[in-house]
């Protein structure tokens, strides 16, 4: 059947994961047949896009069990644009990799588990099934897990075992909530838990079941005050790891926020004020995070957390402005959380520290590659007309609209505090003279490298940097975009018919 293209993604990356398990210690293979997999994968997630997007929402029903009795996937917009920006964001971090990650690691398999990452992600985007969605979490868990590990370095296994632990907390969490949710309805489909969940007379029990959604996604999230396993372990791994877990890791969780408040626990202003108390702190807890931080890795994963929240405040604002803002400012945040950690590695690269207070004459240095770095900052930071600038827009206007001026505030004070504190890390980073400070002697810094290599450090970040460029000047259409999804997301309607329309 024509709906079995959306399942391309998640056959392409499990077919690539398994050959690449027969080449185990060839990696030089490797490195070249993870990249060509990563091209092949972007032309099919650009063909799935485009094919949802001219057709509508698809559907298919694994095993040909009609919903809501087998598993289902479905292709709406939202998860096709997720697919998306996963191959953008894991073709970047895969040409990195191949540089950045030393041998010794990729022998383990680095690059085997990597597209078994992808399939999770993409499948968690993909499931229809509440149920699967556990299963591609752990699917998540299990290759994220091994990825942080990889290397066996002290600091990495305390970093790994933190990670695992709250990450496996909020998938028992979530294990916990399904089995209540099943238990008021009895079905496991999305869409027909839509249906059903509004006939359920004990609406506490409900508000119940939202709120360990709440917590299970949360964690995953980090939002506050669930956020503290992010800043203990991303630091941990590579700095190619580091990017694909900034980029889509935690945006897995406000994928199933987002699915979850706008398919199935709809119009209920607890909730709703719960999830905008929650946005605030964690905009505020993220902010002050990065304000006192002085290593350039931490400062980001704090960031991580403060943008976080602008998105589940748009979430809890619930108005079709606000969710199209929540969607634009998603698209814009994987692909500059992964870049930011990708230029944390090429800074490492160049100074051979993370440390802000032992680094510095990069732009005097290395003037191209600092104002190739300057754009993914300013994009953070939000300055017209670059991509964070337009969907703090969309989701001011709805704060006023919604008349939550506490939510206001906290997305100026995020604003603020994301501007101050690059404009520290340039000042630090950039501006100022290079300390005298000890370099290590086997070190290989970035002037010492071959051409091809020193390319393949640089292609990836400018890469992600054209697409921010694109994101930001090309506002107009991620506009569009955006509002379709919005639109699409608060007729839940729309994705009911799509399921059982076969």
């Amino acid at each position: 059947m024509i709906n079995d293209i959306i399942l391309l993604p998640l056959v392409v990356h499990l077919f690539f994961s398994i050959v690449l398990m027969f080449f185990w210690n060839k990696v030089n293979f490797q490195k070249t047949f993870s990249v060509c997999a990563n091209v092949i994968a972007l032309g099919v997630a650009v063909y799935v896009f485009m094919f949802v997007y001219n057709n509508g929402t698809q559907t298919v029903q694994s095993g040909n069990w009609d919903a809501p009795f087998g598993i289902t996937f479905v292709g709406d917009m939202l998860a096709a644009t997720l697919v998306l920006l996963t191959a953008i964001s894991g073709l970047a971090v895969s040409i990195f990799s191949t540089v950045s990650v030393i041998n010794a690691r990729l022998r383990f398999g680095y690059f085997s588990v990597f597209h078994f990452l992808l399939l999770g992600l993409n499948g968690a985007f993909l499931t229809g099934d509440i149920f699967n969605l556990y299963v591609w979490f752990e699917i998540i868990i299990i290759s994220s897990f091994v990825l942080i590990s990889i290397g066996g370095e002290k600091n990495q296994l305390e970093g790994a075992v933190k990670y695992f632990a709250l990450n496996f907390f909020a998938s028992m969490i979530f294990l916990t909530a399904l089995g209540v949710l099943y238990g008021l309805v009895g079905t496991l489909n999305m869409a027909d838990i839509s249906m059903k969940i509004a006939e359920v007379e004990n609406r506490t029990l409900v508000e119940i079941c939202a709120v360990l959604f709440l917590v299970g996604f949360g964690i995953k999230s980090a939002i506050f005050p669930l956020y503290f396993w992010l800043p203990a372990s991303y630091h941990t791994p590579p700095s190619a790891v580091s990017a694909i877990f900034a980029g889509l890791l935690t945006k897995v969780g406000v994928y199933a926020l987002i699915r979850v408040f706008t398919l199935i626990f709809l119009d209920d202003v607890f909730l709703d004020n719960l999830l905008i108390a929650l946005a605030i702190m964690t905009i505020f807890s993220g902010g002050i995070g990065a304000l006192i931080q002085t290593n350039i890795k931490k400062v980001f994963m704090y960031f991580i957390i403060c943008h976080i929240g602008f998105m589940i405040g748009g979430l809890g604002l619930f108005t079709e402005v606000a969710i199209a803002g929540v969607i634009f400012y998603l698209v814009h945040d994987i692909i500059i959380k992964t870049n930011l950690f990708l230029m944390s590695g090429l800074i490492y690269r160049i100074k051979s520290n993370f440390n802000m207070k032992k680094i510095g004459g990069l732009y005097a240095n290395y003037p191209k590659l600092s104002l190739l770095m300057a754009i993914p900052l300013f994009s953070l930071i939000g300055i017209p007309p670059l991509s964070g600038y337009w969907p703090k827009i969309s989701l001011i206007l709805a704060s006023f609209d919604a008349q939550q001026y506490w939510f206001f505030g906290a997305l100026i004070f995020g604003s603020l505090i994301t501007l101050v504190v690059i404009a520290k890390l340039w000042s630090e980073v950039f501006w100022k003279d290079q300390p005298k400070i000890e370099f290590p002697k086997k070190f290989l810094f970035f002037d010492q490298m071959k051409l091809k290599d020193k390319f393949l450090f640089v292609f990836p970040i400018t890469f992600l940097t054209f697409v921010t460029l694109y994101i930001g000047f090309g506002a107009e259409h991620i506009q569009q975009l955006s509002q379709r999804i919005a639109s699409e997301l608060m007729n839940n309607q729309l994705y009911i018919d799509a399921v059982f329309k076969n």
